[in-house]
């Protein structure tokens, strides 16, 4: 059980890390290790991770770079990237081991129910649910018909060090939907699986843009993805903190 890595990327996540901290201490059983990966933070971010105890890799800002800086330092042989927002079960590092204990799984997912502190989102928690067979469906049916299905980073994804490494890891270029990106190179491994497992993921964007504009959003910034329109996709996915 102890060759799970844990990564978290963050930029200005001083609000959410003691909430991730304190879950992340009361795993059973414990990860190996927790790497935050900073890209380059103005607040006390990398101070509470490491208080916490977490090591601490710096680099440039952007998703697909600190996820490949993450995975690259991690000493796992399994790598889960959970956002700093993302609340995972007590036997994240159990569920992990045991997906991929089948080797014609290449990547897998929680399913993340979108929860702020006054209500539940379950109209977008719904369409997340949707999108990830609809998504690949559309766009890639040859790959949905090789178990491709598309995770975001809210589903806590998780796989193996040495195929990440092997397909190049993400885009270093990209700040959103790096995570598509990567289920589709790591198909070539095995199926993408979204778990019935869940873990809590915060509502602070819809709770910021409103439910109509959010899901706008995510649906925008999907097609264009899909379309190959990706130089200047974070444009239109505004940061929220």
């Amino acid at each position: 059980m102890n060759k799970v890595s844990i990564v978290v990327p963050m930029l200005n996540e001083e609000a959410a890390l003691p909430a991730i901290v304190s879950h992340l201490a009361a795993l059973d059983p414990a990860p190996l290790e927790v790497v935050a990966v900073d890209g380059g933070s103005a607040d006390a971010s990398v101070a509470i991770a490491r208080a916490a105890g977490w090591r601490v890799v710096e680099t440039e800002r952007g998703r697909g770079r600190q996820i490949n800086a993450g995975v690259a330092a991690a000493r796992g042989e399994l790598v889960v990237v959970l956002h700093a927002d993302t609340v995972p079960p007590a036997d994240i590092v159990a569920v992990i081991a045991t997906t991929l204990a089948d080797p014609k799984t290449a990547l897998a997912g929680f399913t993340p129910i979108i929860r702020g502190p006054k209500k539940t989102r379950w109209g977008t928690t719904a369409h997340n649910w949707a999108k990830t067979w609809y998504a690949p469906l559309l766009f890639r049916p040859h790959l949905f018909m090789r178990g491709c299905r598309l995770l975001f980073g809210d589903h806590a994804m998780f796989f193996r060090r040495h195929q990440f490494l092997a397909v190049g890891g993400c885009d270093p270029a990209a700040r959103v939907m790096e995570e598509a990106d990567l289920c589709i190179r790591l198909n070539r491994f095995g199926r993408v699986k979204l778990l019935a497992r869940t873990v809590e993921t915060s509502d602070r964007r819809i709770a910021e843009w409103g439910a109509l504009k959010a899901n706008w959003i995510y649906l925008k910034v999907g097609l264009l993805w899909a379309m190959g329109a990706r130089e200047r996709l974070h444009e239109h996915y505004p940061d929220v903190r």
